[in-house]
């Protein structure tokens, strides 16, 4: 099969999907985080302990309540974020930066007191989904359907509900939100909270994948969603679809397996590349993708 003929497969378009859910569902969690006003570079540390407590929960008690464990766990991660830097007025960047280094050896930690082995879990079984061939294993596959949901709901829930105007107002001026009654370290403390359940989903789904979990498994995808959320003006659905095309860059890799080893070890590449050369561009042209929340990064209670 030609490299062409690779590229336009069916199989990269199930590939594509199956790798945009992780990046999606931390996408949407750095837009619930910073829509909110608190800047979220820790989406990676969330979706490696999401990934640990999904895993660790569902070898002895199924892959529903391994989801729970790592919205529980991802929830909580979150939470801390929001009161270190809300409460403790901690520098968000240095909060976020220290929950992925403990995250990173933290999972090492437990993972070797559990299985004895600091590198990778035992195999497990995630969630079969059945019928439709290929595409069907994914388009049937709960969390991808998760991750739809996801989108929707968090583009809907920032503009029409109470609490996503409340959330919105707390990243636009938390001064004002504050005059007008809004509690607003409680308010961004529940969003990022919410932030941090979504992207541990991500961290479950991808080792749900994999059927394990791999030390250090994430592989910047935090990073990277966290790349599409700036890009996209911290929009729900513009952040879901970049998402997908660092999937789709993600996704060559794998569908070029047998070609060349060189290209296939530039094509891991690209979607690191794609967003440093994107965020560059956005860095000369600011108003292009959409200004920030004007209260992005201010503590709440100054």
């Amino acid at each position: 099969m030609s490299i062409i003929t690779s590229i336009a497969s069916v199989t990269m378009l199930a590939q594509t999907a199956r790798t945009a859910v992780p990046y999606v569902l931390a996408s949407q969690g750095g837009v619930w985080s910073e829509r909110s006003g608190v800047v979220n570079v820790a989406l990676e540390g969330m979706m490696l302990a999401g990934g640990l407590a999904s895993v660790a929960v569902a070898h002895d008690h199924g892959p529903a309540l391994g989801i729970v464990a790592a919205l529980a766990v991802g929830a909580a991660l979150g939470a801390l974020h929001a009161i270190i830097t809300e409460w403790g007025r901690i520098d968000a960047i240095v909060s976020g930066v220290a929950i992925n280094i403990v995250a990173l050896g933290g999972t090492r930690v437990v993972m070797r007191a559990l299985y004895q082995s600091s590198s990778n879990s035992p195999s497990m079984t995630g969630f079969e989904a059945y019928g439709g061939g290929i595409v069907g294993r994914v388009v049937f596959d709960p969390l991808f359907a998760a991750a739809l949901g996801a989108v929707v709901a968090t583009a809907v829930a920032l503009r029409v509900t109470r609490f996503g105007l409340r959330v919105r107002a707390c990243g636009e001026g938390p001064r004002a939100a504050r005059a007008a009654g809004i509690a607003v370290v409680r308010t961004r403390v529940i969003a990022v909270a919410i932030g941090g359940a979504l992207a541990a989903l991500g961290g479950a789904a991808l080792a749900y994948d994999e059927h394990q979990f791999q030390s250090g498994m994430s592989g910047g995808r935090g990073f990277i969603a966290l790349a599409a959320v700036v890009l996209s003006g911290w929009r729900a659905g513009r952040a879901a679809a970049l998402c997908v095309v660092f999937a789709a860059l993600d996704a060559l890799q794998v569908v070029l397996q047998g070609h060349a080893r060189a290209l296939q070890d530039m094509v891991q590449m690209l979607p690191f590349i794609a967003a440093l050369l994107a965020l560059a561009l956005l860095s000369r042209n600011r108003g292009h993708a959409g200004a920030p929340p004007a209260g992005l990064g201010t503590n709440a209670t100054e």
